[in-house]
């Protein structure tokens, strides 16, 4: 059990059986019950309180059929950022340049490039649309450490931050 909490994160995974691309950040430690069943891709984000399903709903047949039992593996691709608190649902397959919005619930497969957001999750946008909407607010702030990015970011004008 300390594994789960004194182990980061992408280490527990793996160990847990998920299968993990390269440079990944990973701050979930909930893949479910059947861990082995879920892959993640190259430089994929997976931020707090994600968490990920590989069956479920099963119980209810049981009393009719004992051993009833259904999995779903779960695939996400490259190059995708999943917000806090997003659920995974089995069977889901996660494309390529993926952005989830917090809070999601991911019931259906989303194709590359898009944004989705919601409960269920629906397509909200996509990645080219996005960027063309963020880019005049883009201050090349990674890499700053805290105290420069601080300064930084306060002495910047109020047009230089997103609105909604």
């Amino acid at each position: 059990m300390y594994k789960k909490y004194l182990w980061p994160a992408a280490k527990y995974a793996t160990y847990l059986g998920v299968k993990t691309g390269d440079n990944c950040s990973i701050a979930t430690r909930e893949f479910g019950s059947e861990p082995y069943l879920i892959e993640i891709g190259n430089h994929v984000q997976i931020t707090a309180g994600v968490k990920f399903f590989t069956h479920g709903g099963a119980w209810v047949f049981r009393n009719k059929y004992p051993n009833f039992d259904f999995f779903g593996k779960t695939v996400v691709g490259n190059n995708v950022y999943i917000g806090n608190n997003a659920l995974i649902l089995p069977g889901v397959t996660i494309g390529n340049n993926v952005i989830i919005g917090a809070g999601a619930v991911v019931t259906k497969s989303i194709q590359d490039g898009m944004i989705v957001g919601g409960n269920p999750a629906k397509v909200i946008g996509n990645l080219e649309d996005y960027y063309q909407k963020i880019a005049a607010y883009n201050l090349d702030t990674k890499g700053m450490d805290f105290v420069s990015k601080k300064k930084f970011l306060l002495s910047q004008p109020n047009s230089k931050f997103i609105k909604k």
